[in-house]
């Protein structure tokens, strides 16, 4: 059977990039702004506050893992955060690539490893749209075994550091993807997690190019035509058909970059009786031709 989640995480290419590992002490508040980057926060020790713009502040407490694959604006604070929201603490680097937070004079409070992934897909905005707009998880062995070992190499002085802590935190933003259902917001996940819905979410990987309605969807899962639409808009966030045309362009704009590939392939391959029909969705929901979407991803790969 396939594996929805993972073929969208492997068209992601993700890339780890260590940013650096943070202390805190007495009362602090650190905002950022990642321009839509994938951010990671892994607690090791004591506890800390996420602000994120939309929902209610968290705490993060030692082992927890926090994941926001499309981040711009959140904040990071102290579990007691200074009175005034408008406080930013600029961080004191101490060591390279290890930074204080709050009163540099105190023991720490607060030991975390924080950065960013970066996607190397073309096509990265439509691949994390499918995926929660972010994710808990806390106590999960497998993940506090990841954890774990990222403190131990991070605070360790070994040659290929660098590229151990990058590997590890690409096994962290899978191994936190797929295990935070209980905390994940509306997205593929928690569409996968329903066992009805979950199967709706297969058939269309399955096979993109069948021309689905939502009544077939719903026969071959066994749901009304009502409660297959309710249930997958609640779980994933988008309308059946939403995901469906949201999946297809999503093929469509990975083969356009294959070479030798003709519209009217990709056309067939993704569900469109013609090149004419196709072209027409594709430039509606990406904003180009297919035909000139191709030559610029071309152009960008060969002059990289």
């Amino acid at each position: 059977m396939n594996d929805p989640l993972a073929e969208a995480i492997a068209m992601l290419k993700l890339k780890a990039v260590l940013t650096k590992t943070v202390t805190g002490a007495g009362s602090w508040r650190v905002r950022r702004s990642d321009a839509g980057l994938s951010f990671y926060c892994a607690v090791l020790e004591g506890a800390c506050r996420l602000e994120l713009e939309g929902h209610d502040p968290l705490t993060l407490h030692a082992g927890d893992f926090i994941l926001i694959p499309a981040a711009y604006h959140f904040a990071l604070t102290s579990l007691v955060p200074p009175a005034s929201p408008e406080v930013n603490t600029t961080p004191v680097e101490i060591a390279d690539r290890h930074f204080r937070l709050g009163n540099t004079q105190a023991a720490p409070e607060m030991l975390a490893l924080v950065g960013h992934c970066m996607s190397e897909s073309p096509d990265a905005g439509l691949l994390v749209s499918l995926l929660p707009e972010f994710v808990v998880v806390r106590d999960e062995k497998r993940l506090s075994l990841f954890v774990g070992l990222l403190k131990d190499e991070a605070q360790a002085q070994r040659a290929g550091k660098a590229f151990v802590l990058a590997r590890i935190i690409e096994l962290l933003f899978i191994e936190a993807i797929r295990s935070a259902t209980p905390l994940a917001t509306p997205g593929l996940v928690r569409g996968l997690a329903d066992p009805r819905i979950g199967q709706a979410i297969r058939l269309i990987h399955q096979d993109p190019s069948r021309r689905w309605t939502v009544n077939a969807l719903a026969s071959s899962c066994a749901l009304s035509r009502s409660t297959l639409f309710e249930r997958f808009t609640e779980l994933t966030g988008v309308t059946p058909m939403g995901y469906l045309l949201s999946w297809r362009m999503t093929l469509a704009m990975q083969q356009l970059c294959q070479t030798g590939v003709t519209v009217a392939e990709v056309a067939e391959r993704t569900g469109y009786g013609s090149a004419s029909a196709f072209s027409v969705a594709f430039t509606r929901y990406v904003g180009v031709p297919p035909g000139k979407y191709a030559q610029h991803r071309a152009a960008v790969t060969n002059s990289g």
